[in-house]
């Protein structure tokens, strides 16, 4: 895999931040992916307000999939 940003880690209190930081980092993810197009995006929910969004060759390319720990 070329030199990408591969994993944004996102930390917020406020919804309206969070959704706006969610969207930057899949828009940022997804430039990354269409490098490779091998991979789709993963949104992982690690507690509130902690999310981490990752390159994943678990998820087909062109899928964003979220998940909740």
């Amino acid at each position: 895999m070329p030199s990408t940003t591969q994993t944004i880690d996102i930390q917020v209190h406020d919804r309206k931040v969070l959704d706006e930081r969610l969207d930057a980092a899949v828009r940022c993810l997804q430039e990354a992916a269409i490098l490779t197009g091998t991979h789709g995006i993963m949104v992982t929910r690690n507690r509130p307000g902690s999310y981490t969004a990752t390159l994943s060759d678990k998820v087909p390319f062109g899928v964003t999939r979220e998940i909740i720990l």
